[in-house]
């Protein structure tokens, strides 16, 4: 089949040694992409250009958007690239949030301290429920969160879908990039690692036990797994009109 023929790349940045692409790196591979996974942390180049690439993916991690280390900038202006050559681009997280930074909006934390962590509901906009009825999939009622820091919608981009504590959670800039504040890739394992590994964040206000958590994924991710699968069909499309009408 054409979906298994061998692709473009897509790049894959990660902030952590361990760190996978999850879900979202297996349905990229089971399109026929290859993953080339950079993690500039510990010092691998981000290229020039994505002209050899399919798209690219930044991926969350523990550390902020706002934070003063190198990488954290070189990532953030780096989300330039995709930007100007109109590549397929997904901020997942720390990822959306850089990409909220790179056009000047503000990333902040909660002003009562409160975190999402676990699974929360997903109310999408009319330019967002105009997305889904183009991509024939309706948006999950709940998506899996790992955040105590949000970020507002910047200028030049559209809110597709919004929630309490953190009012923006999905975002479009142009045509092909996405800002997604939640995470569509977690796989169960990846959940019972990050609530065993960080048991400790758990404790935040806001934040759901281990045993909640395992049961909205059972109630919640055959309906994420469907939608993240179509959002990628879409993503790597390379027809023109899918965007947000202005």
């Amino acid at each position: 089949m054409a979906r298994f023929q061998t692709k473009a790349p897509v790049l894959i940045v990660l902030h952590q040694e361990h760190s996978t692409p999850g879900r979202v790196g297996r349905l990229l591979a089971e399109r026929g992409h290859r993953l080339d996974i950079r993690r500039p942390r510990f010092g691998d180049p981000l290229p020039e250009t994505l002209a050899d690439h399919a798209g690219a993916v930044i991926f969350g991690g523990p550390m902020s958007a706002n934070d003063p280390d190198d990488f954290i900038k070189t990532e953030t202006d780096w989300i330039g690239v995709p930007l100007k050559e109109n590549k397929p681009f997904l901020g997942l997280c720390l990822g959306a949030q850089m990409l909220a930074r790179h056009m000047g909006a503000s990333v902040w934390q909660h002003p009562e301290g409160r975190a999402e962590i676990g699974y929360y509901p997903l109310v999408p906009t009319q330019a967002g429920e105009r997305l889904s009825e183009a991509w024939g999939v309706p948006w999950p009622s709940h998506v899996y969160h790992w955040h105590r820091e949000g970020f507002d919608c910047p200028l030049g981009a559209e809110t597709l879908a919004t929630g309490d504590d953190f009012p923006t959670q999905a975002i479009q800039v142009g045509q092909k990039a996405f800002g997604l504040q939640f995470h569509p890739e977690v796989t169960h394992a990846m959940l019972c690692r990050w609530t065993v590994v960080a048991e400790e964040r758990l404790a935040a206000p806001g934040a759901q036990d281990r045993v909640r958590q395992l049961e909205g994924r059972f109630q919640y991710d055959p309906h994420v797994s469907r939608w993240i699968d179509r959002f990628l069909d879409h993503w790597l499309d390379e027809q023109p009109g899918t965007g947000p009408e202005p």
